[in-house]
């Protein structure tokens, strides 16, 4: 289904396949977990990596709302990493590439988490 890891303080969920609209079961089991992490994570901050994932459907799409609703809603940060070119597409014609932040690799993703985690200092 999906793998959790920690890595310097930020939440990493891994999928680990396919996710259209008609695998219900599978969705469901999924959505329960990251919802789960996103209203529980702490620090608030949760990288979704899809590398494993060449296809999401429009439920999927919902549930990644979900998830950005419920972590904002906690002075969080969630971003997405390791888009495939299907997925990626379909984020971009929906205009939520503009909404979700996206890194290529896990790495940027967490950088950039944590960065957003750690207050400058003079």
């Amino acid at each position: 289904m999906a793998r959790v890891t920690r890595d310097q303080n930020v939440t990493v969920v891994e999928t680990d396949g396919n996710y259209p609209s008609l695998e219900a079961m599978k969705l469901e089991e999924f959505g329960g977990m990251l919802l789960s992490e996103a209203s529980h994570a702490e620090p608030p901050l949760l990288v979704l990596d899809l590398t494993a994932t060449g296809f999401i459907g429009s439920s999927f799409i919902e549930l990644l709302i979900r998830a950005l609703k419920r972590i904002r809603e906690r002075g969080g940060a969630f971003a997405l990493c390791g888009l495939q070119p299907f997925c990626l597409d379909i984020l971009e014609t929906a205009r939520l590439d503009q909404v979700f932040p996206r890194y290529t690799t896990r790495e940027m993703a967490i950088a950039a988490m944590t960065a957003v985690s750690t207050p400058d200092t003079p």
